[in-house]
């Protein structure tokens, strides 16, 4: 009965052996793709993760132009409710950001702000925050739905809270650190516009 001899892996022996064996290339491809196809994908997602935040940057700063010219012209008025204030606008951000049944009358994410103003120069500026540190949480205690009539100096703010997934990319892009956190973990996004309404 004939045997046959089973291959395996042989290295090579004697002088140069040492040589011979570092200038193997078969498997290298493989090894070098496993080595390098972990930050590769990281670094994909972040940019993916980047790209998406901040086109959800620009649809809410849409958003609230839209909702701000509603105000201005009178299709919204003093008399429309806050709900369905806010329900108009989780619809003008439903391509990417998605408001929850709660979220109309317990925000969770998204975070309105509708006041008239004696004059432009008492419209707040800066974004409010908990404390002096440049991330902290937000300060919402200032927030409320009080739109003015015909002819009042309006402003309409909007902050959006983006859950930021990837480590990667987190510490650049991440400026809100929630109460109890000890690190920034959301993008804090903002949208402010202010307006003078018209006679109607």
């Amino acid at each position: 009965m004939k045997m046959t001899e089973t291959p395996y892996l042989r290295f090579p022996s004697g002088k140069g052996g040492g040589r011979s064996f570092l200038k193997e290339r078969s498997g290298s491809a493989a090894v070098e793709f496993a080595i390098l196809i972990l930050p590769f994908l990281m670094v994909v997602f972040a940019l993916i993760e980047t790209s998406v935040a901040f086109a959800g940057e620009q649809l809410l700063a849409n958003a609230t132009e839209v909702m701000a010219r509603k105000l201005r012209t009178g299709e919204i008025t003093t008399t429309t409710s806050q709900a369905e204030f806010r329900r108009q606008f989780c619809t003008e951000i439903a391509a990417m950001m998605t408001c929850s049944s709660s979220e109309v009358d317990t925000p969770e994410k998204l975070f309105l702000d509708v006041r008239s103003f004696k004059d432009f120069a008492s419209l707040p500026e800066a974004v409010p925050r908990i404390g002096n540190a440049p991330d902290g949480d937000l300060d919402t205690s200032q927030f409320a739905y009080a739109p003015g009539g015909s002819g009042a100096i309006n402003i309409v703010r909007a902050y959006y809270r983006w859950r930021v997934v990837t480590d990667l990319v987190r510490p650049y892009i991440t400026n809100l650190r929630p109460a109890g956190s000890s690190r920034p973990r959301d993008y804090l996004m903002v949208a402010t516009t202010a307006f003078r309404t018209e006679k109607y």
